[in-house]
């Protein structure tokens, strides 16, 4: 991503203002910057899924001379960035049917560490505290996330449970799931987990809570977002994969330093909470205590 960049904040405060197939165009080209800079307009049409003269529209929408004026601007960005893994590999024409699975391999994984990294960057970290202080001033935290985005949900909750109460997972069966809001008012927080293609009723039940007076604390993957207009703070973080699925992995990380920070805030409630489970868990013999030995 490339961040403070003068274009990028046009196509994001002009996005609503988009036709559709411009939004899907000026989508791909804010999620997929290193490929506007090394590829020609026709094979970036075909990626984003428009018609070439999109591309030539939408340099027209945000007061371009044309497409080449866009391509330019992100060529020369890309010079100044440190993180030229992905672009080396586009410039080399690889395709993952060619290579072995070892370099499939690492290529997914050099690809998952660069977006972790990205979310140490200054900007991501302010949004990262701002978001932990809004969850700790909540009376409940209502969480959600369908779909794909069901296993960040369910690891936020399940780890704040450890720590105690404060958390209620909205995964009811027979189309219950908001059914948790009943109770929900100002005093509580939404977290709301959604990528693109977003669920439907993510979008419905956010909004529900937004009306209902909920604060948001939104996850999720592009700042043209649908969440990202209703939410009071938003972690932005990369689904891109070197595969036929996107990834979930950056979005997990994020669970995972939200709890942290949450379990920081207040150390001795923390332990001893987690004590408490501790405890629980032994008195039901949760896990083994003894490895059983493999049978030849």
């Amino acid at each position: 991503m490339l961040q403070n960049d003068p274009l990028r904040d046009r196509i994001i405060s002009r996005f609503d203002g988009m036709s559709p197939q411009l939004q899907q165009a000026a989508r791909y080209i804010l999620e997929h910057p290193q490929e506007v800079a090394l590829v020609s307009m026709r094979e970036l049409s075909r990626n984003a899924g428009v018609q070439p003269s999109t591309m030539t529209r939408l340099a027209k929408f945000l007061d371009l001379s044309g497409y080449d004026d866009i391509r330019a601007h992100h060529a020369e960005a890309l010079r100044f960035r440190a993180d030229g893994f992905a672009a080396r590999a586009m410039q080399h024409g690889e395709s993952e049917q060619d290579m072995a699975a070892a370099q499939l391999s690492r290529r997914m994984l050099q690809g998952l560490a660069a977006q972790i990294a990205r979310l140490s960057e200054p900007a991501s970290l302010e949004r990262l505290s701002a978001a932990a202080d809004r969850l700790a001033q909540a009376r409940r935290i209502y969480v959600l996330g369908l779909r794909s985005c069901h296993s960040v949900a369910w690891h936020f909750h399940y780890v704040m449970a450890l720590l105690g109460e404060k958390t209620i997972h909205l995964d009811g069966p027979a189309d219950t799931v908001g059914d948790g809001l009943i109770r929900a008012g100002a005093e509580d927080v939404l977290l709301a987990i959604s990528i693109n293609p977003y669920a439907r009723h993510s979008l419905e039940l956010a909004q529900l809570a937004r009306e209902k007076g909920l604060g948001i604390v939104a996850i999720t993957d592009s700042e043209v977002s649908p969440l990202v207009g209703i939410a009071d703070h938003a972690i932005l973080c990369s689904t891109e994969s070197q595969s036929f699925f996107h990834t979930l992995t950056p979005a997990l990380a994020v669970s995972e330093v939200l709890c942290g920070l949450l379990a920081n805030k207040d150390r001795a409630t923390a332990l001893e909470s987690l004590q408490r489970a501790d405890r629980h868990l032994l008195s039901l013999n949760t896990y083994a205590s003894a490895i059983p030995r493999r049978r030849i």
